[in-house]
């Protein structure tokens, strides 16, 4: 482990009094790419860890995707990669993976996205890494685990989404297999793979021992999708079917109110009984179909379709007062491009605005978890592509023109600021 680490460079951002992480004297080696493996190591240097992202000498697609000011420096970056250092090298080249080498040999932890078949030819796979440095933490995530036919073969999100049955879940509603309009099997196996680093963290701490970890993107969201859809297949054989009949629903939507678009969720005994009342339907509130939460899913689609036909009798204010009344959840259709003044994220402080020294103004994203005693902090904003090249190797001990001949042989490339 290395020591707690202080920077006064220029992309530090200015703190009083800032209390350490959870991971302060934790260095990560960062291997990762495109959004999955970013996210994951992005959580950690926000608990403190110094990550140092070794990054390919040309920009990687999610630096390379305007809009941006500065070509490198777009949204994916300011917030993806803040909290790390970066340093540009070019692996397959002699040079440039000695350095790889020996940042690896003074961290405790290396997170890497890579197909495993890459890893063995640049010399980077867990078996070779924990051979020469047993006390380390390998972390690998892949599109789909090492045990099974499918270990080396592509992955992004579309792809696993469609893989672990989530794309299912639409046709089940309506016929029609869909994608989520999110890189959310990327974003849950980014929060995977943090978690599961953690974990090891703790586990070193406690013993001495590193480890090798996987994430398969594949088998995590297979995982993720029957928390609630196992139903009657959790049983061997099954007993029911599978699928959470009130998810697989059509009429479960946000419904069209006077006036708009609101979400309301009316899910216990007591939530029914008040909203049969408002709407003027006391006499459902003893009928057959609806009168205990068994009945009610039994019946969810007719239920729902008279909720989504009451919903028009009413103005989005009018459903949530009468909804935060009884204590029914109900929200309003956020736009997602306003999101960022809607009063509660603008009281927790999650989305404020903060001077990159570059890139001027921008919206930082902050850690949505509180901590009383060691919380997430932003140290530093994003770097540019190898901006902290010369630096990181300088605490390696190279000299001044031992890292000039890096440069100039083309293993590794020093960011110029824009």
């Amino acid at each position: 482990m290395v020591d707690s680490m202080t920077d006064s460079t220029t992309d530090s951002i200015p703190g009083v009094n800032r209390p350490p992480g959870a991971l302060d004297g934790i260095r990560l080696i960062d291997l990762t790419t495109v959004l999955m493996g970013p996210m994951a190591t992005r959580m950690l240097a926000d608990h403190g860890a110094d990550v140092i992202r070794i990054e390919p000498l040309a920009p990687q697609s999610t630096r390379h995707s305007p809009p941006w000011r500065t070509p490198g420096m777009n949204g994916f970056t300011l917030n993806l990669q803040r909290n790390k250092r970066s340093i540009a090298l070019d692996l397959k080249h002699p040079d440039g993976a000695a350095a790889a080498a020996e940042l690896i040999a003074g961290a405790d932890v290396v997170v890497s996205n890579m197909r495993r078949s890459a890893l063995v030819r640049l010399g980077l796979d867990a078996d070779t890494l924990r051979a020469r440095h047993p006390g380390l933490i390998h972390c690998t995530a892949n599109g789909f685990g090492s045990g099974g036919p499918y270990a080396d073969r592509a992955a992004y999100d579309d792809v696993i989404q469609a893989s672990s049955g989530l794309a299912n879940l639409h046709e089940r509603v309506d016929g029609q297999p869909r994608l989520v309009p999110s890189v959310i099997a990327d974003k849950v196996c980014g929060m995977t793979i943090a978690q599961a680093v953690l974990a090891a963290v703790v586990h070193k701490v406690r013993t001495g021992e590193g480890q090798t970890v996987e994430v398969p993107m594949f088998e995590t969201m297979v995982a993720f999708n029957l928390v609630e859809h196992h139903r009657g297949h959790a049983f061997e054989p099954p007993i029911g079917d599978i699928g959470y009949v009130r998810l697989l629903n059509p009429y479960r939507r946000p419904f069209k109110a006077a006036d708009g678009w609101v979400c309301l969720l009316p899910y216990t005994d007591a939530d029914w009984t008040s909203f049969f009342t408002f709407v003027g339907h006391p006499e459902l509130i003893d009928d057959p179909r609806f009168v205990t939460h068994s009945t009610r899913l039994e019946n969810i689609e007719a239920l729902y379709e008279f909720l989504g036909d009451m919903a028009a009798l009413h103005t989005v204010e009018e459903w949530l007062r009468f909804a935060e009344s009884v204590s029914i959840p109900a929200s309003p259709v956020l736009d997602l491009a306003e999101v960022h003044d809607d009063p509660q994220v603008v009281a927790s402080d999650l989305m404020p605005v903060a001077e990159h020294p570059t890139e001027g103004s921008y919206r930082m994203v902050n850690d949505s978890v509180r901590y009383s005693a060691s919380p997430t902090t932003i140290r530093r904003h994003a770097p540019y592509l190898g901006q902290h090249t010369r630096q990181v190797l300088s605490e390696l001990g190279w000299t001044v023109d031992r890292i000039d001949r890096l440069l100039a042989d083309g293993a590794a490339a020093e960011g110029e600021q824009p």
